[in-house]
């Protein structure tokens, strides 16, 4: 006979939009890059039509524009969280952070540009770990490493920002205050035997990854990864072709969750068509918004 296996044990996975995930395994919380506003908000460089609504009828935000959280729906999904992993300081992962730290105490692990941003809202030091990449910490049940990473090639590799959110911020914060990238990270979650990587873009160091054998791999699956050299297959193939591959950061965030994500699901079987071409033994599972993926029912 085999041991019970405790539901404690059972690693869960549900996506909240953008880059945005929930990992639990019952006595501890993650959240990645949780983003749940989604306001109609200033577009990424070269995003195109494809982050365009014509039919929202929305109040449009602007740069200098204060725009507070949808506390209802940060509410409605996330009632606990012990640590929250934001891989860089853009207002479509940083923005509900703020708020989801204070109401849950949670660490917040992040860069100092998005430590700073914490700062201006008042969440105290206690609960801020700052990282730069390269660090690799345990933490009771589950360890993290700290991987140095790049942002998505947008506007047709034009993008560049080596700003930093500075020290000093006092909130409410403009989306322009809160939007310096900072550098960007990916993370490596180790929890209860599963090895989960987590990207917040569509852009990886290929150095930092090599050797790396994640079972679970949350990648980047929006539109600018086709900028990349051989993005797909490089990534299997350095990764060992891993057990399980989720996209992130495909839908249009500019959309609230009510809307249709037709076109961003219609161009995301590409992508899958790309994981299958360069891992055929890989299961691409295509997530619904806080739908419930138990790891210990797929991981094997």
């Amino acid at each position: 006979s085999f041991p019970t296996r405790r539901s404690s044990d059972l690693v869960i996975l549900k996506y909240l939009g953008t880059a945005g995930w929930e990992i639990t395994d019952g006595s501890v919380v993650l959240l990645i890059d949780p983003y749940l506003s989604r306001i109609n908000g200033p577009p990424p460089p070269g995003g195109g039509s494809g982050h365009s609504m014509a039919a929202d009828t929305r109040r449009a935000y602007g740069w200098d524009d204060v725009v507070p959280p949808d506390v209802a729906a940060i509410d409605s999904h996330i009632q606990r969280a012990d640590f929250v992993l934001v891989t860089h300081t853009h207002y479509d992962h940083v923005m509900d952070v703020p708020h989801i730290a204070l109401k849950t105490h949670a660490a917040v692990i992040g860069t100092e540009s998005t430590e700073n941003v914490m700062r201006a809202y008042g969440v105290p030091e206690e609960q801020l770990i700052t990282v730069r990449g390269g660090e690799d910490y345990q933490f009771g049940t589950f360890s993290l490493k700290v991987i140095p990473s790049i942002h998505s090639p947008l506007d047709h590799k034009r993008y560049f920002s080596s700003a930093t959110a500075p020290s000093g911020m006092k909130a409410p914060l403009t989306l322009d205050q809160m939007h310096p990238e900072g550098g960007t990270l990916a993370y490596l979650i180790r929890i209860h035997g599963h090895q989960i990587l987590a990207f917040g873009g569509m852009n990886y160091i290929e150095r930092e990854i090599v050797g790396l054998q994640p079972d679970v791999a949350l990648i980047g699956a929006g539109a600018s990864r086709k900028e990349i050299y051989d993005y797909s297959g490089r990534l299997m193939r350095d990764l060992n072709f891993p057990a399980i591959v989720m996209p992130t950061h495909w839908d249009n965030f500019l959309a609230p969750y009510g809307a249709s994500q037709q076109p961003a699901l219609d161009a995301l079987q590409v992508f899958v068509q790309e994981i299958v071409a360069a891992s055929p033994k890989t299961r691409v599972i295509v997530p619904k918004y806080f739908e419930a993926i138990p790891l210990e029912t797929v991981a094997k």
